[in-house]
This record gives C-alpha cells, sequence and structure tokens, in this order.
C-alpha cells in the first residue's frame, strides 16, 4: 500500500494484543516466522523513492503509517532506527504516524535534535485492555510528542480512558475489534463508552471496523468481511470528530521547492475505490492509483 512504511519486518509478542498478531498470521501462510526480525531491503528508504519524473512518490501533507509489521521502538531494531530519523527528519512535509507497545523505551529512542518533539510525527500507544490502558497511557502523557493518541485495537476488553483524556494532550482515539486468525469478540457497550468519553473531552474518535466477531445487543455477528467491518463500524453512529482542528506545522524544505517536488497539501487529489465511502479513516489514508479498476 502506498501509505505504509515497513523499514524492518518482524516483531515479539509482549501483550495480550499480541496473542493473534496479523503479521505473525500472514507470515505463517508464507510459511515464514513472525518473529524472525529483518531489515527490509528495497524499502528501507521508501519515502525518499522518486518516479520517473524526479519527484516523491511520496507527496507533501501526506500521512505514512510506519512499521505496520512490526513496532518502530523494538529493541532489535535499535541499529536501525537512527537511519529512519534521518528520514523522517528529511521528509518533514510528511506525517509519520508511529504506533507502539513499547512507551517505556521511546526516550531513550529519540535523536538528539528533538527537543519537544517533531511536528510531523503522530505517536499513539495501543491499549487493548483496562492493564494496557493503565500502563501505556500515563507514559504517553509525559512523552515529549506534539501529537498524540491511543489506538485500541484489537480492542479485546472493557476500558476507561477518562481521567487521560482529561489531561488535555491526547487528539485522537482509534478502536478496532480482532482479525485475520483472531476470535476474540468486541462489544457494542465497549466501543459506546469510549466514544462518549471522548465526546465529553471533545476528542476525536474513529471506531475503523469491528473485527470477526462483534456482540451488540446481546447478539453474536460473525463478520469475515473486512468490508462488511468497516461499513457496520462506519454506521454505528459512535465516531466522532473533534471541534479543534488537528494541525501539523509541516516545514516547506525550501531546496525541494525550488526543484519541484514539495506539493502543497490543498493540492493533493486523492481516488478512492468505492468500498471505501465507509472508510472512517479515510483522511488519514494516501487513497489509490485511480487506475479504474474499481468502476
Amino acid at each position: 500500500m502506498h501509505d505504509i512504511w515497513n523499514p524492518w519486518h518482524g516483531c515479539i509478542k509482549i501483550s495480550e494484543g499480541c496473542q493473534n498478531c496479523y503479521m505473525y498470521f500472514l507470515d505463517a501462510q508464507r510459511e515464514k516466522c513472525g518473529s524472525e526480525i529483518y531489515r527490509v531491503k528495497n524499502n528501507f528508504d521508501y519515502p525518499l523513492h522518486k518516479n520517473r519524473n524526479g519527484r516523491y512518490k511520496i507527496k507533501s501533507g501526506e500521512y505514512i503509517r510506519v512499521c505496520m509489521t512490526s513496532d518502530f521502538f523494538l529493541e532489535e531494531a535499535d541499529k536501525w532506527r537512527e537511519e529512519t530519523w534521518n528520514i523522517m527528519r528529511k521528509r518533514s512535509d510528511v506525517i509519520f504516524i508511529l504506533v507502539t507497545k513499547r512507551p517505556e523505551r521511546v526516550l531513550s529512542c529519540l535523536p538528539e535534535d528533538w527537543g519537544d518533539g517533531w511536528e510531523n510525527i503522530w505517536f499513539h500507544v495501543t491499549a487493548e485492555n483496562q492493564r494496557r490502558a493503565d500502563e501505556r497511557i500515563p507514559l504517553l502523557i509525559e512523552l515529549p510528542f506534539k501529537h498524540k493518541g491511543i489506538m485500541s485495537a484489537p480492542f479485546i476488553g472493557k476500558i476507561t480512558i477518562e481521567k487521560y483524556l482529561s489531561s488535555g494532550c491526547i487528539e485522537n482515539v482509534w478502536c478496532g475489534g480482532e482479525n485475520y486468525n483472531g476470535m476474540r469478540p468486541l462489544y457494542f457497550e465497549w466501543v459506546k463508552q469510549l466514544a462518549l468519553e471522548c465526546q465529553k473531552y471533545d476528542i476525536t474518535f474513529e471506531f475503523f471496523e469491528t473485527g470477526n466477531v462483534f456482540i451488540k445487543n446481546g447478539k453474536k455477528i460473525f463478520i469475515k468481511d473486512k468490508a462488511e467491518q468497516t461499513k457496520l463500524a462506519y454506521l454505528s453512529g459512535l465516531n466522532y470528530e473533534s471541534s479543534k482542528p488537528q494541525v501539523f506545522n509541516l516545514t516547506k524544505i525550501e531546496e525541494y521547492s525550488q526543484m519541484g517536488l514539495f506539493s502543497e497539501v490543498k493540492a493533493i487529489e486523492k481516488y478512492y475505490k468505492e468500498n471505501c465511502k465507509y472508510c472512517v479513516m479515510k483522511k488519514r489514508c494516501a487513497g489509490c492509483s485511480n487506475c479504474g479498476k474499481c468502476r
């Protein structure tokens, strides 16, 4: 996918949310082991790749999800991380989304010029149940990032995070059920409670998929089709957009502008497939290539 950058692959399971990890599941289908950690050869510097016209393939202002098949703060990746920070520093016109289950390692992994954070880094911790919420979100609040969020996925246990939302530093909460090889259920009541807590503090809440097993009003629904999961989540009526716009003060790099490599955010034209209309994460997506196959 155009909006995913995996500089390394593989991870070590460390908490309940890892039990049915989709990366392990997909690796197993290829007769690989998800715990094998290695640097990706061809796409390690993906944000710096250019097309035949010399323009960056990733346009200015786009969102890039980092380490979707690993954890950016994985100890085994310490030897590669400085190079990736250098890439993100160079592409200060792009928003990089980081999600970790290892917030206790973050301070020791930041670059020397970090200060109180970079504008183009959007940092999240996962909170799959109350234990992990209470363990990781206090660290999230204290860490020096300008943009902070919470990812409750796979959402496998009822949680309340109201006392953390009141800190005023959390911009968004994302949540979704368990997929692929996982069948742990997601209850509508859990999602509704999170949504109401976010509304109370005017924090954006995005319910992006139900997972394989969704329980609402005592009825258990099995949904294997991810497009249907996305649609059901979208139609739940629980999503909420904060009245406070999220602003990333991205750096316009002069040398890129002179070379014709910089595109203003407003100039980015995106295309989506028909089933994307129910995707609440659409705004964070780079869209598709407009190949016409979905028409």
